[in-house]
């Protein structure tokens, strides 16, 4: 996918009317931007700093989990943040996102109606929706038969033939999540039952998995280490670039739909600045760059427009709707469930 340079953008300087830039002097904070791992064009934060002085100290996460965990642990300081939906929900509950002014956001007015108002947000107070996608299944078809995708079936991850090529996710939401649906369960269902259920469908699975990874999936799947592997759809699209041989699909079981969305931290001490960043990225010009650069669908309809035919067609960043109708968006699980989760996922990766 032919992706635009950055440089092509005009960049003439604008004023972000914010309290610490007043006087018309240059803003000097630093702003710590926390993200998935390959998940933004990184000549943004060059033209952010450019336009309006601030600094951006930019790192990366592999999981919702991660995030979370090293936040509440207060490791590290940080102010925006790129959540999913359930996680997002867990973070409301617990105080730890600030109320955003969205006069500091002009730019949301380009958020389309459909992502607004969902159930992880549902007053719109806390989140500004970044992008959005489902999970699929990666494979290569110069080593998997036609003939074990041809149903695009979850069953792929649990072939016997494939044993020492398969990749499973490192995080046990996503996890769980593939081994529930399998089931025929809800990936959001609270009956321990089932969560013992799922637990021995990965503890089945265990013997063929070649590792247990999440951005290590790349240089595995593109460098044809692993030929087999369930992943975001954005990421998958950006592997498909690099290895020709490379196909996906949204397995028929369903899958995961998720939402992604930008955040402050009610920690920050620069939320003006926060909500600056948050702006420029949803700004029509730079979203539409980071789009192609990410590879995922975007919530921003001006920018949609201005995406090539090819990528706003694709029917893998963009499912058609009986597709997505069978995708289930994660909640935020009650504490019990969640303990739950973390005792049979450590089992599962000690013990057997």
């Amino acid at each position: 996918m032919k992706k635009k340079a950055l440089a092509l953008l005009l960049v003439a300087l604008f004023v972000v009317s914010l309290c610490a830039c007043g006087g018309g002097q240059a803003n000097t904070a630093t702003l710590n931007v926390y993200n998935w791992g390959e998940y933004i064009d990184l000549d943004t934060l060059d033209e952010f700093t450019a336009r309006t002085g601030i600094k951006v100290n930019y790192t990366t996460y592999a999981s919702n989990e991660e995030m979370y965990s090293k936040i509440v642990s207060g490791a590290a300081s940080y102010d925006v943040i790129i959540p999913s939906e359930y996680m997002i929900s867990k973070m409301i509950e617990e105080d730890l996102l600030a109320e955003l002014d969205f006069g500091n956001i002009p730019n949301y007015q380009y958020i389309g109606e459909e992502y607004k108002g969902l159930d992880y947000d549902p007053d719109n107070k806390y989140s500004v929706p970044y992008t959005w996608g489902t999970v699929v299944i990666v494979y290569n078809t110069k080593y998997v038969d036609e003939e074990d995708v041809a149903d695009e079936s979850l069953e792929l991850l649990w072939n016997e033939k494939y044993a020492g090529k398969i990749l499973m996710f490192d995080n046990p939401r996503d996890a769980f999540a593939l081994a529930h649906s399998r089931l025929g369960h809800s990936m959001n269902t609270t009956d321990p039952a089932e969560w013992e259920a799922a637990a021995e469908q990965l503890i089945e699975q265990k013997p063929l998995v070649q590792a247990y990874v999440m951005d290590q999936v790349f240089d595995k799947i593109i460098g044809e280490e692993a030929w087999i592997a369930p992943y975001y759809a954005g990421d998958a699209m950006s592997i498909m670039d690099d290895n020709e041989d490379i196909a996906a699909y949204v397995p028929v079981e369903g899958a995961n739909r998720f939402f992604d969305s930008m955040c402050v931290l009610k920690s920050s001490r620069h939320k003006e600045e926060a909500e600056a960043f948050i702006n420029f990225m949803c700004d029509t010009e730079i979203a539409e760059i980071n789009a192609e650069e990410v590879c995922y669908a975007i919530p921003q309809v001006e920018s949609f427009k201005l995406l090539p035919e090819e990528m706003r067609e694709d029917t893998m960043v963009y499912p058609p709707e009986e597709v997505l109708e069978k995708c289930e968006v994660f909640i935020n699980l009650p504490p019990e469930t969640l303990d739950l989760q973390s005792r049979l996922w450590i089992k599962l990766k000690t013990t057997y």
